[in-house]
């Protein structure tokens, strides 16, 4: 597979900020209430990100180390603002339906993410595959959950209405009815062992805690300081206990 084809599809199915690494979580649980909405959103975040992701790949050998994240996001702010005057020159009914959203996109954890982990470390190329990757695995985040929310919420999908009024389930268009399609979607995922940051299908870390901070309550440090403490102490037994083994089969040749 060709790498840029694999950016795109890393970014799409096997890394995607929504479904499988839970990035961005602030805009896709706020803007989807219509498929039209998460489209534009996530079309302007796509736009930001690849040419984010391509203009801090061509500067990353210049960008001082000590100043890269305020240089980022310089960068990344002259580039949300272009796509804001955009959408209020040429699509003013979507970019009043987005509102404070996209200059959001500037401290969208994607872009920032992307940003330092990627674009800082390869060539303009990858990069820009990266962005395209990213931002359509995003947008189709977006658009899964506005979907049902719009089918379930309004009865309409894309603005077309074809579920009557008394049939429609108004709470998928508020506040909440976010969380219950993500929460949703999200067990379906854990149920069929697809890949998310929620399943456990990360490793599990050595600690005593198992790794997952998200669920830490505090008290599992201790256990973690013990045995990291005890696996010390066995490791400088076992090296002393091989330093013992070494000097007797010395002392045995010696006697022969």
């Amino acid at each position: 597979m060709s790498k840029y084809i694999e950016r795109i599809y890393n970014g799409i199915i096997k890394e995607n900020p929504t479904f499988i690494l839970m990035l961005g979580m602030c805009p896709t649980l706020a803007v989807t209430t219509t498929a039209i909405n998460g489209l534009g959103m996530g079309l302007s975040t796509t736009a930001v990100l690849i040419f984010s992701n391509l203009i801090i790949s061509l500067l990353r050998n210049i960008i001082p180390d000590r100043v890269r994240i305020p240089a980022y996001i310089v960068i990344v702010a002259s580039l949300v603002t272009v796509v804001q005057l955009l959408l209020e020159a040429y699509i003013p009914s979507l970019s009043s339906s987005l509102g404070v959203f996209i200059p959001l996109i500037v401290v969208n954890c994607i872009i920032l993410g992307r940003a330092e982990a990627y674009a800082a470390k390869n060539g303009p190329g990858v990069s820009f595959f990266d962005g395209v990757g990213m931002g359509l695995g995003f947008t189709v985040g977006l658009i899964c959950i506005a979907v049902f929310r719009e089918i379930l919420g309004a009865g309409a999908i894309f603005g077309f209405e074809f579920i009557p009024e008394d049939y429609r389930i108004t709470i998928f268009g508020l506040a909440p009815g976010a969380f219950f399609v993500l929460a949703g979607l999200t067990a379906l995922q854990n149920k069929f062992k697809a890949p998310s940051a929620t399943n456990g299908s990360v490793p599990m870390s050595s600690l005593a805690c198992g790794g997952n901070c998200m669920n830490c309550s505090g008290s599992a440090c201790m256990s973690n300081h013990v045995t990291l403490e005890t696996r010390r102490i066995q490791a400088q037994e076992e090296a002393l206990a091989a330093k013992q083994a070494e000097l007797n089969a010395k002392l045995e040749k010696k006697e022969d």
